[in-house]
């Protein structure tokens, strides 16, 4: 497949659309439903990227079996610390690259009174001016 017909497809909504772009994007998209040679023409460079992210999100979403089972660990013991050391190793919780918008939203912690005492003390001291 070449690329000239895809482009010329491109060329052809620009002139029904009268240069608007918008309108263009929107009347390849529409004449896309209908015409598997022009969507798989628009698709191909970008078709290993599609199948990746495809993949990525559907291993994210779905336990896969394992071939032999994993020893469970017994972390009742341990606490909340470890589990959340383990989480972080793991990736539980984190945002993934280029699925930032899918990750949990981070949790934000309350300022200790050490913190906002030392805030304090840091703008109290740049108010007077220093004497030489």
């Amino acid at each position: 497949m070449s690329i000239t017909y895809v482009e010329q497809k491109i060329r052809q909504a620009l002139d029904v659309s009268r240069g608007n772009e918008t309108k263009a994007r929107q009347q390849v998209i529409a004449w896309c439903a209908e015409d598997p040679k022009l969507l798989l023409g628009l698709a191909a460079p970008h078709l290993t990227g599609i199948v990746a992210h495809a993949l990525t999100r559907v291993m994210n979403h779905k336990e896969l079996p394992t071939p032999q089972a994993s020893p469970k660990l017994d972390l009742s013991k341990g606490g909340e610390f470890g589990i959340e050391i383990l989480k972080s190793i793991a990736g539980g919780d984190t945002a993934r690259f280029g699925q930032e918008s899918s990750a949990p939203p981070v949790k934000k912690q309350a300022a200790s009174q050490r913190h906002i005492d030392a805030i304090k003390h840091m703008a109290g001291q740049s108010k007077t001016p220093k004497k030489f």
